[in-house]
């Protein structure tokens, strides 16, 4: 897209308003200081020193647009520095929205009602379990469960007793698991009786420092698991409030959430009570939930999306909130019927395998007017609302750790927030340019980052100010880790950004739009090509199946030639119809030069399909076994790669 305006009447018709509306701001800002025509002389001035044209049509097409999210974000910074200032915890609040409403259903859980007044009760008994146990404040405590109310109460207990809880991803097991309780040096391990194996497993190394204890939260065998009853012991428990609750500061740490583990092991985010309550506030009055809304949700609560995004609205604002133990595409719309659902949760590709499934009355009959999360493609965004009757999508980008953090906050398709291109300094973020196959940020003579301009690709960075809530970085565990994403002199010299490690493009009215990761884009032929985007057509050709993308070393050639695995459980795959479908849409160094046809593709908790071991793995034909074709150019097709094509390609005897 490029600036153009077609006929020079429009033009004159936007500037006139353009200067209308300015003079008559200026005008009531500073009554009889200024007349009426000095204040459009003013404007005149602004409107050459700023980009004549080009600027009118942006402020005219924006200004409303950033009116409307300025007073949601001072509104959310308001409602942070008041709890700042009250020193407010998430236990804290908690315990006042208790008294007010200590009856009504907080969290629905299969055929289960939880109340407020059930869970505070709950999350006391857990509170003075641990401080009888001679557990103290500071002191942390993972927590390794699947879904259900029960683990909100926990961590919630665990809160109010001053314990920081870590929030283990259920799909680790072996070594990441390990890693994960350690890393943070956690004195007690709480575990899901289904998940009582995975803990066996890893008990001989987890006992290396002799102090672990382990809390096993339903039935199991005290002949297989060494671990206390949790769910007895908390029944047994004083349901009193804890003598520690109100000795919580608003910067003390909450809990950890860990990395996805895409790449290399998992990385303990830091969030804390302040940190929580900013990210919901936020969601809440960016995209404007409702009081009444009923959230559901079957993302994972360990989790950002779920496990803060999510239960915030409730334990914060009092939302109810429907609960999956997982996610279930056939149940999805089903659920938020039963529950009376007015607002969902998104992540990953939810979106992606709800369109795949067959259609049903259901995909109407529900109420929810609102979802929210990352990662609905711009490719079946308008499908999907069409389908399913979303009135609005809360496209937002953010990671765990980051202070980088934008939401879509008027439906635009495809977006997942915006810059204001008339006042940037107002949220000081930006695009900064950077090699993509290497994530090197590229500075000017001074050593300063240089800033994308619209349409150009650039990483997402945001500045970090400690003493503003919206802007700190807390970083991980490991200080080190933290380090590893600060940079230095990024708006000016001196000053420091988060550096989310992700690609984004920017349009020229300021809207934002996901391309990638920095490193999963590879260069071939000269040319950069974005593992997303090829994922994105491939899926789309194939029916919405798994695939991944990433490049791969080719011995005497430069860069990174493109491999895709793909999901065919049925052998249903027609290889030579991928290839004359994609030769349409992609330029030739685009087209995967490998195909892996995998039986299966494993998953992180977010949906996400982990590349680094696919990527090492390469495409030798005699350490994978599953079957790789080659797609030969001159032949047109691709061809099922053997031992000697493969040696034929080591030795470089294939051109490409």
């Amino acid at each position: 897209m490029t600036f153009n305006l077609t006929a020079l009447n429009e033009r004159k018709k936007i500037l006139m308003k353009t200067f209308l509306f300015v003079a008559i701001l200026i005008g009531l800002i500073t009554g009889p200081a200024i007349d009426l025509w000095k204040a459009s002389v003013f404007v005149f001035v602004l409107y050459l020193t700023t980009g004549g044209y080009r600027f009118a049509w942006v402020f005219y097409k924006t200004v409303g647009r950033d009116l409307k999210s300025l007073y949601r974000f001072k509104r959310t910074q308001l409602y942070l520095y008041l709890l700042k200032r009250d020193n407010a915890t998430v236990p804290k609040i908690f315990t006042k929205l208790c008294q007010t409403n200590a009856s009504r259903v907080l969290f629905y859980y299969e055929d289960q009602k939880w109340t407020f007044r059930q869970i505070d009760e709950f999350s006391n008994r857990v509170a003075n379990l641990f401080l009888e146990y001679g557990y103290h404040p500071g002191q942390e405590v993972a927590l390794y469960m699947e879904n259900k109310p029960e683990y909100i109460g926990i961590w919630l207990g665990l809160a109010k007793a001053g314990l920081v809880t870590a929030l283990i991803n259920t799909n680790l097991l072996s070594d990441q698991l390990v890693h994960s309780v350690t890393v943070v040096k956690c004195k007690a391990l709480i575990f899901g009786s289904e998940l009582s194996d995975a803990v066996t497993d890893a008990i001989p190394e987890l006992n290396g420092n002799g102090t672990m204890q382990y809390f096993c939260f339903g039935d199991f065998d005290p002949n297989c698991v060494k671990a206390k009853p949790l769910k007895q012991l908390i029944d047994e428990s004083s349901c009193e409030r804890p003598s520690t609750l109100n000795r919580g500061n608003f910067n003390d740490r909450l809990f950890y959430i860990y990395t996805s583990g895409t790449t290399g092991l998992p990385k303990a985010a830091i969030i804390k009570h302040s940190r929580y309550i900013w990210m919901g506030s936020a969601i809440k009055n960016m995209i404007r939930l409702r009081d009444d809304d009923v959230l559901y949700t079957s993302l994972p609560l360990y989790h950002l999306a779920g496990g803060t995004l999510g239960t915030c609205q409730s334990l914060i604002f009092g939302n109810p909130m429907a609960i999956r133990n997982k996610f279930s595409a056939s149940n999805f719309w089903k659920d938020c019927i039963k529950y009376n659902c007015t607002a969902a949760q998104y992540i990953g590709e939810i979106c992606r395998y709800l369109l795949a499934q067959k259609p049903q009355p259901s995909d109407k009959q529900h109420n929810v007017r609102i979802i929210f999360g990352n990662g609905l493609r711009p490719k079946i965004w308008k499908e999907f609302t069409q389908r399913f009757n979303i009135k609005q999508v809360g496209e937002l980008y953010g990671s765990t750790e980051g202070n980088a953090n934008i939401i879509n906050v008027d439906n635009r398709e495809g977006s997942c927030g915006f810059i204001s291109q008339i006042a940037p300094f107002l949220y000081p973020a930006s695009l900064v340019k950077v090699k993509e196959s290497t994530g090197e940020h590229l500075r000017d003579e001074n050593g300063i980052c240089l800033h994308a301009k619209p349409y150009e690709t650039g990483e997402f960075v945001g500045k970090i100010i400690d003493s503003d809530p919206t802007r700190a970085f807390d970083g991980y565990a490991n200080k080190e880790a933290t380090q590893k994403k600060i940079i230095y002199d990024v708006f000016s010299k001196g000053d420091r950004a988060f550096a989310s490690g992700d690609l984004l493009t920017m349009d020229e009215l300021g809207y934002l739009y996901f391309k990638d990761r920095t490193g999963d884009t590879f260069r071939w032929k000269g040319e950069n090509v974005s593992t997303m985007e090829i994922e994105t057509i491939i899926s789309k050709f194939i029916h919405l199946v798994d695939c991944v993308v990433y490049g791969v070393e080719v011995p005497g050639c430069e860069g990174r030639a493109g491999m895709a695995a793909i999901l065919d459980q049925n052998n249903g795959l027609d290889l030579n119809k991928l290839l004359r479908n994609l030769k349409k849409v992609l330029p030739a160094f685009a087209i995967p030069v490998f195909i892996r046809i995998c039986k299966c593709l494993e998953m992180t908790g977010t949906h996400k399909l982990p590349k680094n071991s696919l990527q090492n793995e390469g495409y030798d034909p005699n350490l994978i076994r599953e079957p790789i074709y080659f797609f030969d150019a001159k032949k047109d097709k691709y061809l099922r790669l053997d031992d000697k094509l493969y040696r034929d390609i080591q030795n470089s005897l294939i051109r490409f």
